[in-house]
């Protein structure tokens, strides 16, 4: 089960930051989601997300007690972060997105948190009754 959500994990990080890195105009049209005025930032956090994902996929394919590369408790933390900061945008709601803007918005953030929320279950049930990794 680790295995499996480290791989969904990589991909929907490495699928989010491509897009970030390219960030197009027309793309940016069709989701609905805020335009910027430069590229600069969405393709930084693109290039962040993508080493994230690298890092998600190299943990994902090493067997062994230690960590190699982003281990799930990490993937944890940083979909957490970023799916409670799109909330509470959503929810002040001083984005004025169009619908499809705000559907896909919420739509990421369920799927970061709801993928949280996964991985830290598979991740509690891997701990022995006492609180310690095995």
């Amino acid at each position: 089960m680790r295995s499996v959500l480290l791989f969904i994990d990589a991909v929907i990080n490495v699928a989010l930051g491509a897009l970030l890195l390219a960030f197009p105009a027309p793309l940016v049209a069709l989701l609905g989601v805020p335009p910027v005025e430069s590229t600069f930032y969405p393709s930084v956090l693109g290039a962040v997300l993508i080493g994230i994902g690298v890092a998600l996929l190299v943990e994902q394919a090493h067997r062994g007690p230690e960590t190699r590369g982003l281990g799930l408790i990490g993937a944890v933390s940083i979909n957490l972060s970023g799916g409670t900061v799109l909330v509470a945008w959503l929810v002040a709601g001083s984005l004025a997105l169009p619908t499809r803007g705000t559907l896909f918005l919420w739509t990421l953030a369920a799927v970061l948190v709801g993928l949280s929320l996964i991985e830290l279950v598979a991740e509690r049930q891997r701990m022995p009754p006492g609180g310690t990794r095995q």
